[in-house]
């Protein structure tokens, strides 16, 4: 086991091990790097970690100080030192009328070479302007031919998805992307939709590529013959996200249906004609394809307000009391009518006297009414 240190010397670059040489360094701390070019400033992305021997390149750099005020100080005077050297470089481009775009200048943290990185079409005879830069800049002169995606890489941006490029922010090293790859994820191969702001392919056709794969190789292709729970049918188009597959059935051409990829058994994969003497198998077998335990999609809570919430629980409270006048009118309607019982006291006598108004008004009917005398008023 070896004990190291990584350290990053710009944002977004590949990790270098070296050795702490007995000092504790934590992330984030600036450092000073013992390299091939002389001292240079870093920052610790992962502190002292003990790794395996056969992952550490021998013999290791060393450590040579945490990062001073000093240091900071003369770090911020080679960023000054870097603008002034562009801007005379662009100048001396344009004087010796070169067919080169000036991206970015690095000042050695020593500030004895300027590194200045460009771009171009083609070759570029620069060995004049080296000499004119050496003799006004009084520094070691080194120009490097790169290009686009690591142009982009170094001036940095936004990306289609709203957020930092990719090889900016966190990527060490690129990877290869091809058209094969947005052909296997069926993305549209227009150019201005899977090209990045370099005008080369996107890096993160990269990232989803292995599921892809695999994918492919578990569902069906497009217009392959195959059996469902519900019958045989032709693939029609295959949703490699949703691993789902839409089949026109032989009973039903005119509407597709859809299924998972587990519930499907190819019998001629592509494009083809009907298999000769193909004889479906009886649908009790068919139905063995499916599955017990459906996919279902969980629905994404809703994050409610305090005045949704309150409107929700009154539209609630309505209809459960509509439901219960509901359920209670036609047990009244259908309830039969009972005599009440006749109570005891004061109420059964108020009772005897309405019985002796109603016979009163029945013999008083009888008598031909009114007010004169008769058996009914002398009663």
């Amino acid at each position: 086991m070896t004990e190291i240190i990584a350290v990053r010397f710009k944002s977004g670059g590949k990790e270098y091990y070296f050795d702490p040489k007995g000092m504790t360094v934590h992330p984030g701390d600036a450092v000073i790097i013992e390299t091939a070019k002389g001292p240079e400033f870093g920052t610790c992305c992962r502190g002292n970690t003990m790794v395996e021997d056969d992952q550490v390149v021998q013999p290791l750099r060393p450590l040579l100080r945490l990062a001073t005020e000093r240091d900071l100080k003369g770090l911020e005077q080679n960023r000054e030192r870097e603008k002034e050297a562009m801007r005379v470089c662009a100048q001396k481009i344009e004087e010796h009328k070169l067919d080169m775009a000036l991206v970015r200048c690095e000042c050695s943290f020593d500030g004895n070479k300027l590194l200045f990185f460009f771009t171009s079409e083609g070759r570029v005879d620069f060995r004049a302007l080296v000499k004119d830069l050496a003799t006004t800049l009084h520094s070691r002169i080194e120009l490097r031919q790169i290009g686009v995606r690591d142009e982009s890489k170094l001036l940095g941006g936004l990306g289609i998805c709203g957020r930092p490029y990719c090889c900016n922010a966190f990527l060490d090293q690129f990877h290869p992307v091809s058209i094969k790859m947005a052909k296997t994820q069926g993305l549209s191969l227009n150019p201005a939709k899977i090209s990045g702001a370099c005008g080369r392919l996107m890096c993160c056709l990269k990232y989803e590529q292995d599921a892809y794969e695999d994918a492919v190789k578990r569902l069906p292709k497009k217009e392959s013959f195959v059996e469902t729970p519900d019958g045989a049918g032709t693939v029609s188009e295959v949703n490699f996200l949703r691993e789902t597959v839409k089949i026109r059935l032989e009973s039903i051409p005119e509407e597709a249906q859809v299924y998972t990829g587990e519930e499907i058994r190819v019998i001629r994969s592509g494009k083809g004609p009907r298999p000769e003497g193909y004889v479906a198998p009886p649908q009790a077998e068919l139905e063995k394809l499916r599955k017990v335990t459906p996919r279902l999609v969980q629905p994404e809570p809703v994050r409610e307000t305090a005045s949704y919430a309150e409107e929700r629980r009154s539209r609630g409270e309505g209809e459960r009391r509509a439901a219960r006048r509901s359920q209670d009118k036609p047990r009244q309607e259908g309830r039969p009518k009972q005599d009440k019982p006749r109570q005891e006291g004061g109420s059964s006598g108020q009772g005897d006297k309405a019985k002796e108004g109603r016979s009163r008004n029945r013999r008083r009917h009888r008598g031909g009414g009114g007010k004169g005398k008769g058996p009914s008023a002398q009663g």
